[in-house]
């Protein structure tokens, strides 16, 4: 089969297109023929390992994981015999950051913890997009902001993959939502149901007057301090993505702020959870929340897709077709 390989960490150019053995799925792994898989912020770790403290989990000196990808939507080919969810013929979507990766290929063996079926009025392309941006923007709403009804939640980089599923499940949750982009991107964020939006290249929100419960930090470059100010007493920041110095500062910095004012401040990173899966689909089900797409590219093209994510200015999920 045809997967993408690299064997150092680097530029997208150390993606290769490469022949490699179909994987034969184990007792309790499912074996899928990948129709789509996308990109998102873990892949890029995963291709550069940086920042440093990342390859501690993904290798030290060589990637551990030589086939990337970790969002997934196929088709079941074979199952294990202990697999009980899922059969052959089966549409199913899922998040393999916690199963090796291996994503972007032909096929890939999954365990079945792992996966979720399709939601029947979603194609493969906007299953794909789901997993890891959903879930992360799930998980950092309810999870590590404890969102409320009636709160005023701002998200700051809002057009992006995780900040268009957030801006939805934001306001499936009741809140009142504030999302930050770039001119160009302000309409999607309406479309989507933010009840403001700030244009970033003429507004600063942090040195307004206005002030939030939850701010979900998507992207951006402000300092640790400046997001403190922005937010209520007994308010939350949560971290999801931006610069390197701003991940380190939410790291250090955070616990002490917590600790010492009334402001809850930290970063996060979003786990595979089989159940958020099961939970992302009901919402993409009942129409409450639909992927945005700005384009897909194909297997043999993954290292331009890469190179237009690094870019920064994608509009919602790049899709890798395969």
């Amino acid at each position: 089969m045809k997967a993408i390989v690299y064997t150092q960490y680097g530029p997208p150019n150390v993606l290769q297109v490469k022949e490699v053995e179909k994987p034969i799925p184990k007792d309790n792994e499912v074996l899928v023929k990948v129709h789509a898989s996308s990109v998102n912020y873990g892949n890029l770790v995963l291709l550069k390992g940086k920042p440093f403290l990342a390859r501690f989990a993904f290798g030290l000196l060589k990637p551990k994981y030589p086939i990337p990808g970790g969002d997934m939507a196929g088709q079941v080919e074979a199952v294990g015999k202990d697999v009980k969810e899922f059969q052959p013929g089966d549409k199913v979507y899922g998040d393999l950051s916690l199963s090796g990766w291996g994503a972007y290929a032909e096929y890939v063996t999954v365990p079945e913890k792992a996966l979720a079926l399709k939601p029947e009025n979603t194609t493969f392309e906007e299953a794909a997009a789901v997993p890891m941006a959903g879930v992360t923007a799930l998980q950092a709403l309810r999870d590590k902001g404890k969102i409320k009804s009636g709160q005023k939640v701002l998200i700051n980089g809002a057009s992006g993959g995780v900040g268009t599923f957030a801006v939805q499940i934001a306001k499936e949750f009741g809140a009142e939502v504030t999302a930050v982009c770039s001119t160009r991107k302000m309409d999607i964020a309406t479309s989507l149901g933010a009840d403001f939006v700030i244009d970033y290249t003429k507004e600063d929100f942090t040195k307004s007057e206005e002030r939030y419960d939850l701010i979900i930090a998507v992207n951006g470059y402000h300092p640790i301090s400046a997001y403190k100010r922005a937010l209520r007493p007994n308010g939350t920041f949560v971290m999801i993505g931006g610069s390197e110095k701003q991940l380190y500062q939410a790291m250090l910095l955070g616990p002490w702020f917590s600790m010492v004012g009334d402001k809850k401040m930290s970063s996060f990173l979003q786990r595979a959870n089989q159940s958020d899966l099961v939970f992302m689909s009901e919402l993409l089900e009942s129409g409450k929340v639909k992927p945005v797409i700005e384009r897909s590219y194909k297997l043999n093209e993954v290292s331009a897709a890469f190179k237009h994510f690094e870019e920064g200015h994608a509009q919602g999920k790049i899709i890798i077709t395969v």
